[in-house]
């Protein structure tokens, strides 16, 4: 693998480690509802911002999307013999 090959890796594997950004909205609007402090409110509208939820969902396709990619190609080389 090459240097850039690695990174995306990397950065693919680290999208699959961490809770979605749905997870983590819903953890910081339990924490709110217990004690309104003002750093969690302001994490809770951090996590709960569309554009966040949205650029989650797509870095989550994407590497889901890479990952059948490569599965695919793995399983054709296999058919094929190779």
């Amino acid at each position: 693998m090459d240097e850039a090959e690695v990174s995306g890796q990397v950065w693919r594997d680290e999208i699959r480690a961490r809770p979605t950004a749905v997870q983590d909205r819903d953890a910081l609007a339990r924490l709110v509802e217990e004690d309104a402090d003002s750093f969690e409110v302001a994490l809770y509208e951090r996590a709960a911002d569309p554009q966040v939820l949205s650029v989650d969902r797509a870095q989550r396709s994407r590497a889901g999307q890479y990952a059948r990619h490569v599965r695919r190609l793995r399983e054709r080389r296999r058919r094929e013999g190779g």
